[in-house]
């Protein structure tokens, strides 16, 4: 893990020194991909170089706002919340009437990570800095992002990295200090774009997932060996069908860093 630490260490410091960046720009959201990313970007720039914001809705949970207000404060980052729900509200609402019709879920959670990413770039226009987009591997290959939403950014420093390596990266970088709180680690991963949302309602449990997309992108098996290897052919089939067609997505992602 350390070695993987100091490989992303690295490319960040490298990417923003070749692209003339000092500064970095955050959207916290009290999950483990973006309190991750916030710390290797305090460790890597330092806390005052690292912008850090909670944008919450109708939908972000009181664990998330703690989570998110621990990670700034360990790390000694520029952290502030913003209350986007009526922002939110006010284009469903917009859409609403010129659609002519109420809107599908998919709709209203992809205008809050849109809206999300939008303040993001806004706030680098002004005030300068790197926005970073925090998703991960797993996300990436299985689509389970949102295209000029939680997407939006100049680099992806955790891009490479999947999902279940993530959980050991910030168990290992805890224990050398305490910079993130326990329970954004044990904590159910989840996108909080609607009530009781958890990632495993969409994907299958990233220890089998993960362990697919290895030998699917990876090592580039077929789906009958990866079958074969002992993973149930239904799992198999969804995840592939996952990673075909979100193809266009991943065209149009940040650089992630190599390692």
């Amino acid at each position: 893990m350390q070695n993987l630490w100091h490989r992303l260490q690295n490319g960040l410091i490298d990417y923003c020194q070749k692209n003339g960046f000092q500064k970095v720009i955050i959207g916290l959201s009290g999950g483990l991909d973006s309190a991750i990313t916030a710390v290797l970007a305090a460790d890597t720039l330092g806390g005052k170089n690292v912008s850090a914001l909670m944008m919450k809705t109708q939908y972000t949970s009181d664990l998330s706002l703690q989570i998110a207000r621990q990670v700034a404060q360990l790390n000694q980052l520029n952290y502030q919340e913003l209350d986007i729900e009526s922002l939110v509200q006010s284009q469903i609402n917009f859409l609403n009437k010129s659609l002519n019709e109420p809107l599908k879920n998919v709709v209203i959670e992809n205008i809050q990570a849109r809206l999300r990413g939008q303040i993001l770039m806004a706030y680098s226009n002004q005030n300068g800095g790197l926005v970073l987009a925090c998703g991960n591997k797993s996300e990436i290959f299985t689509g389970y992002c949102t295209l000029y939403g939680d997407t939006c950014g100049g680099l992806a420093p955790l891009g490479n990295v999947y999902k279940s390596t993530i959980f050991g990266l910030a168990q290992w970088r805890n224990r050398l200090n305490p910079v993130l709180p326990a329970e954004v680690i044990t904590r159910a991963p989840s996108a909080e774009l609607a009530y009781n949302q958890k990632d495993e309602h969409s994907l299958p449990p990233y220890s089998i997932l993960d362990d697919i997309l290895r030998l699917m992108i990876d090592q580039h098996l077929s789906l009958a060996d990866i079958v074969a290897a002992g993973f149930d052919e239904r799992t198999v089939s969804f995840v592939h069908d996952l990673v075909k067609r979100s193809a266009f997505k991943r065209q149009q992602m940040a650089e992630s860093i190599k390692v």
